[in-house]
């Protein structure tokens, strides 16, 4: 069986933003469309991307801010996706909640969902569920919590309210915002707390030192590498990571080439391999009996990443 490849995107409006005075109009056009002066660049981008390689994207969308800028702002984001096809799961960025001119768990506030107590966390995730809901999304059966956010108390709510997947493991924030308790190490879909947790993917890029598999993160020959690899030892998912105004310079002013790039050769890759396929929770492949091991590191590999972003550093993050 083939080595299922998740693109999936976090898909958000942005607290910083909000709290700069943006409207959500131009939030929107900033984090969700990625509107710059050459273009737009954001989710409908990458749709595109996927779509003239035959792929499927999973968006996780963060409902949120519709406690701030109402509930249309959420279908806005949802409708798009699904007419195109492609898969909407939960996303949650508690910061939200000290936005809302109602915070329906007030005093209680957090960074992430983990910073919230047990039951509160059961009930922030159904406010959250219900938004997407009625946003227009199908019932998720998926979660990532913003910030990687979720401790175990975040898998048993999911768990509690239906929802059987669960992406917040990034073993490089394990110990810091990631605080699930599962091994570092952890490559496989895994059941834990009543959840099968499907970490995002990893590699060492130097002797001990694991990097994720973010689109901004590792370069095309680095992801390339980790595709192989994963499909060489028959692995039975990927779990790669990229926000809706990833493929934008920091500012969010310009469109940065080398994301777009980066993004454009791994949907080729994964189009092109025999052995990888493009992955959907509506459609999992359950068979985790592959040998599961981390691509170690190669020096010029890496070596390559740090001459590539420190030439991009200089062309698309100037002000």
């Amino acid at each position: 069986m083939a080595t299922q490849v998740f693109i999936s995107c976090d898909t958000e409006l942005s607290a910083l933003l909000y709290q700069r005075g943006a409207s959500g109009r131009a939030n929107f056009d900033a984090s969700i469309t990625g509107r710059t002066t050459r273009g737009d660049f954001g989710i409908g981008w990458q749709m595109d991307r996927l779509e003239e390689h035959g792929l499927k994207g999973v968006f996780f969308v963060d409902p949120m801010p519709a406690l701030v800028h109402g509930r249309q702002i959420v279908a806005d984001i949802v409708g798009p996706i699904l007419s195109r096809g492609h898969e909407v799961q939960l996303h949650i960025h508690t910061e939200w909640l000290d936005f809302a001119t109602t915070n329906p768990f007030a005093p209680l506030s957090g960074h992430s969902i983990a910073d919230f107590p047990v039951d509160a966390q059961k009930d922030i995730l159904a406010l959250a569920r219900d938004l997407l809901v009625e946003g227009g999304a199908p019932k998720p059966i998926a979660f990532r919590a913003g910030n990687y956010g979720a401790d175990g108390s975040t898998l048993r709510a999911l768990a509690g309210l239906g929802i059987v997947w669960d992406t917040s493991l990034n073993p490089v924030y394990l110990g810091s915002e990631c605080r699930i308790s599962l091994p570092r190490e952890t490559i496989h879909a895994t059941p834990h707390c009543g959840v099968t947790e499907l970490p995002v993917s990893t590699l060492y890029d130097r002797p001990g030192h694991l990097r994720p598999a973010q689109v901004c993160a590792l370069s095309s020959r680095e992801m390339s590498a980790l595709l192989n690899h994963a499909a060489g030892t028959k692995q039975a998912h990927v779990m790669i990571v990229c926000h809706s105004f990833e493929m934008l310079s920091r500012d969010r002013q310009r469109p940065n080439r080398l994301v777009m790039d980066r993004y454009e050769a791994l949907c080729a890759h994964v189009s092109q391999h025999a052995a990888l396929e493009s992955g959907e929770f509506s459609n999992v492949n359950s068979d985790v009996t592959g040998t599961a091991t981390h691509l170690q590191p190669n020096l010029l590999r890496t070596g390559w990443r740090y001459v590539e972003q420190a030439w991009a550093q200089a062309r698309y993050e100037r002000s």
